[in-house]
């Protein structure tokens, strides 16, 4: 094959493909204590189809790593799946109006009494798309020191565990399955991605999230 026509078969760039289909009806069907359930009706295909889905508030979450590369993990009961799992700090974003970075640097304070001279933007996902609008966003924090007043915590969070771990520690206890929180799962992997680039990966903590429901441009 010839360079030429090796560049006439060059891809675009990978990336999905955001829609906006008309809407024709809309209502809550389950309204929860933390989130609901939305029933939509909407044209695809000049086809109406009906779809039930989790309407999320979506939520950030922290990877505080220290100088020293240990990243700063807290272990907390879940009752859904009956365990209590590794996670990193993180939290709703239930403020209303609240920037994610803003609300990233409340979490990271209230659940583990730090605060972070530096954010960056790890990475975006969205947990299941298929039966959620759930949308979460990952913050590298670094520059750690302890806040200036400890939380009180409640709940599931009461008994919250604590634990520095080595990067490479982490890693591999995702990759042999032995911890499974997803959040924890994608940062970790897509941090050590990063690391390997020379964290060139890395965004502006304020770049515009255009993937959160209440953040697309449609929604303004």
């Amino acid at each position: 094959m010839s360079e030429s026509s090796t560049e006439a078969h060059t891809p675009e760039s990978l990336a999905d493909e955001l829609v906006e289909p008309t809407i024709t009806d809309s209502s809550v069907v389950y309204d929860g204590m933390v989130w609901s359930v939305r029933k939509e009706q909407f044209s695809y295909d000049d086809k109406p189809i009906n779809r039930e889905f989790v309407d999320h508030t979506g939520a950030v979450a922290v990877l505080a790593m220290d100088d020293d590369e240990r990243i700063l993990l807290i272990k907390q009961y879940r009752h859904p799946i009956r365990a209590r799992e590794w996670e990193l700090p993180a939290g709703l974003l239930d403020v209303t109006g609240e920037d994610p970075v803003v609300g990233a640097q409340r979490e990271l304070a209230e659940e583990v009494d730090l605060v972070a001279s530096r954010w960056d933007l790890l990475t975006d996902f969205q947990t299941s798309p298929g039966g959620s609008n759930e949308a979460i966003r990952v913050y590298l924090a670094r520059g750690l020191s302890d806040a200036p007043e400890a939380f009180a915590r409640y709940d599931e969070e009461a008994n919250i565990e604590k634990r520095w771990v080595s990067f490479d520690e982490v890693i591999e206890a995702v990759l042999a399955r032995r911890v499974q929180n997803s959040i924890l799962a994608i940062a970790a992997l897509a941090a050590d991605a990063s690391r390997s680039r020379g964290w060139s990966t890395l965004a502006d903590a304020r770049t515009p999230w255009t993937r959160h429901p209440l953040f697309r441009p449609s929604a303004t």
